[in-house]
């Protein structure tokens, strides 16, 4: 199974995310890649098994603007073979709290396998480690792996 994780991070916090769930997925032997988002070869989507997207969301609670071409993409096109997971970082101050997740679910829930999301407060904290270990669960679960 191929797995592509694409990011986009300004703080640092959705970068460090998608570094631990990296970490996750070849300690589960998995072939795994990860790109800024900026440097994703987005016709390449057919080659992979499973796509995580990392998002930190914008003013309140917009899709960063270079993650735009990939969620229109994705939006576009069914590829319900495609297992998807979207993950991402957040500050409860704002009123949409990690409202870039949630607008790649509504959307890759009708395009692809979406198989789980992840929202963590800030940056990844020992007690987020559950809910990290539950994401990379979910996708290898879905993507039929055997455990």
């Amino acid at each position: 199974m191929k797995l592509a994780i694409v990011y986009s991070s300004i703080s640092g916090n959705t970068e460090e995310l998608a570094q631990l769930l990296l970490e996750h997925f070849k300690r589960k032997g998995l072939d795994v890649n990860c790109y800024r988002v900026e440097e994703f070869p987005i016709h390449s989507i057919l080659n992979f098994d499973g796509l995580l997207i990392g998002t930190y969301t914008w003013g309140d609670g917009e899709v960063p603007l270079e993650m735009l071409p990939l969620l229109h993409e994705l939006a576009g096109n069914s590829r319900k073979n495609l297992v998807t997971g979207v993950f991402g970082t957040g500050d409860r101050f704002y009123p949409k709290f990690c409202g870039a997740v949630d607008a790649f679910r509504d959307s890759l829930k009708y395009t692809t396998n979406l198989a789980v999301t992840l929202k963590i407060e800030l940056s990844p904290q020992n007690v987020d480690m559950e809910k990290i270990g539950v994401f990379v669960e979910r996708i290898v679960e879905r993507l039929g792996v055997p455990v």
